[in-house]
């Protein structure tokens, strides 16, 4: 399952190097704004023919000061008020898109929780537990990778909280 040069980005970089299994899903990514569906993340479920419960979007907020990685369905919304409870702020409100992009080192739509140029605190879903296999940015938009929740809590150093909500 892993696929040492799949993609050379920094996330399948380091991956590789920490001996985790994953798959490399490519698709065609429409340039136009956010692609045909309503986000890059549910773009990528269309494409993939996946439940967008199992595709997982990577933002950066702010909470209290600190930068703050916060990894949720595509199907749902990041609940601010559970992120930042569940890092210990009074406060979390979504990080600036180019603070976003110069701190991790990917582009917006391709924003990866694996690989960033700094480590973050980082909070997966606790909905991710619910399947075998999660799907993430692979460091571009049109690049998913599949792994394991335990293997993506494991590379990224997350934890687990309630941070979803429906849209």
């Amino acid at each position: 399952m892993t696929k040492p040069d799949a993609g050379g980005t920094p996330a399948t970089v380091a991956l590789v190097r920490a001996g985790i299994r994953f798959t490399a899903h490519q698709y065609s990514h429409d340039a136009a704004p956010h692609g045909a569906a309503a986000g890059y993340g549910l773009e990528a479920a269309d494409k993939l023919g996946l439940d967008p419960d199992q595709v997982f979007k990577t933002l950066l907020a702010d909470a209290d000061g600190n930068l703050v990685v916060a990894i949720v369905p595509v199907s749902g919304q990041l609940d601010l008020k559970a992120l930042a409870a569940a890092v210990g702020a009074k406060k979390a409100v979504m990080a600036d898109p180019q603070v976003a992009e110069r701190k991790t080192g990917y582009i917006v739509g391709g924003i990866s929780p694996i690989g960033q140029k700094s480590r973050f605190s980082t909070v997966l879903d606790e909905t991710a537990e619910l399947f075998d296999t999660v799907f993430v940015s692979g460091g571009r938009r049109g690049f998913d990778l599949e792994l394991s929740p335990a293997d993506l809590i494991t590379v990224t150093g997350a934890v687990l909280a309630p941070i979803g909500r429906d849209r």
